[in-house]
């Protein structure tokens, strides 16, 4: 059976969830068989990456691209500079998904990926979390992902933290979701927690598949 390539990237406002969405679809896409490859394309605050859980990762089967915190400098908004390996992570086998940094400026590292405009997969997906101050209005979802440039997907990760509810992430879904139709994107997937996920089920409120998470970004800070 022919599998198709994936590739993807997340991008999305600081504490949207983009990281935590992307190991989660990282390690989903194991299940394929094929290689995945996940890469840290955080340059943005680099105190607050995939760095301390990169061996974790790597023993369940995901081949992860990232500095060890060792090898590096910089603190928060001090910025980082990119990885060789990052660079050239499109010539590898298998899937590839990107965690990138958080905004605009985020969004704008993707440009220095080589390849990344001839890679007929490539796919940015913006997660949303209509929790934070910029996305809580659809109007405000609609601004925001306009400044990010090309996006071809939407997620709803809308949350509260430890707090979040059903009707928390269903409200999130629907203004996502009308945010999509009027901006011509699609949404791509709604995303919780495991137990918030299984109460709501396969599909949320307004249709769309629901992928459950496992957290992992809270042992990340370093």
């Amino acid at each position: 059976m022919t599998v198709i390539r994936i590739v993807e990237a997340y991008v999305g406002e600081y504490a949207s969830g983009k990281s935590e969405v992307a190991v989660n679809r990282a390690l989903e896409l194991l299940s394929t068989r094929e290689p995945v490859t996940l890469v840290d394309l955080d340059m943005v605050e680099p105190c607050y990456t995939l760095r301390p859980i990169q061996q974790e990762l790597s023993a369940r089967g995901l081949s992860v691209i990232a500095w060890e915190t060792k090898n590096t400098v910089g603190l928060g908004e001090a910025g980082n500079i990119l990885k060789a390996d990052a660079k050239w992570a499109l010539m590898r086998p298998g899937h590839i998904v990107f965690d990138v940094g958080y905004g605009v400026g985020g969004s704008r590292t993707l440009t220095l990926v080589e390849r990344v405009d001839r890679e007929p997969a490539f796919q940015i997906l913006a997660v949303i979390n209509a929790s934070r101050p910029t996305t809580m209005t659809v109007e405000g979802i609609i601004e925001y992902v306009g400044q990010l440039g090309p996006v071809n997907g939407l997620i709803n990760n809308t949350h509260l933290g430890e707090e979040t509810t059903v009707d928390v992430v269903q409200d999130g879904a629907r203004m996502v979701f009308e945010a999509g139709e009027k901006l011509g994107i699609p949404v791509v997937a709604t995303t919780a927690v495991a137990e918030v996920a299984t109460a709501i089920g396969a599909h949320d409120a307004t249709g769309n598949p629901v992928r459950p998470l496992k957290r992992f970004m809270p042992r990340s800070f370093w």
